[in-house]
């Protein structure tokens, strides 16, 4: 793993992880099992979301750790991609044309964005 490049690509967070699955963490949790930790690492994400952004406090012993939080759902993001074939880097670029195409107008037309 390169650790040393500030401007890493996707494809090498990709073999990254996939690096350090099949060596650090021997193989791959099963699929579901890495869907059910994605639920959880967004369910972080949100607690730390409504602490700073929402009504909530924070719980004594809590701690902002909000990139650390990213960082996991990128990481298990990444790993149900590498499991199911998916190259990353050519589906978000085919997922910025696609919204490019369909939301064109969209969010300049839309009144509750024009606050």
């Amino acid at each position: 793993m390169d650790n040393t490049s500030p401007d890493i690509t996707m494809r090498q967070i990709q073999r990254d992880v996939d690096q350090w699955i099949t060596t650090t963490g021997v193989r791959y949790f099963s699929p579901l099992t890495n869907m059910a930790i994605l639920a959880e690492e967004t369910g972080e994400v949100a607690r730390i979301m409504a602490r700073r952004h929402g009504d909530q406090s924070w719980k004594h012993g809590e701690e902002d750790t909000l990139a650390d939080e990213l960082a996991d759902l990128l990481w298990v993001t990444v790993a149900i991609a590498n499991q199911e074939g998916i190259d990353l880097t050519e589906a978000f670029m085919n997922n910025i044309r696609k919204k490019s195409i369909r939301d064109k107008d969209r969010h300049r037309q839309n009144p509750k964005l024009q606050k």
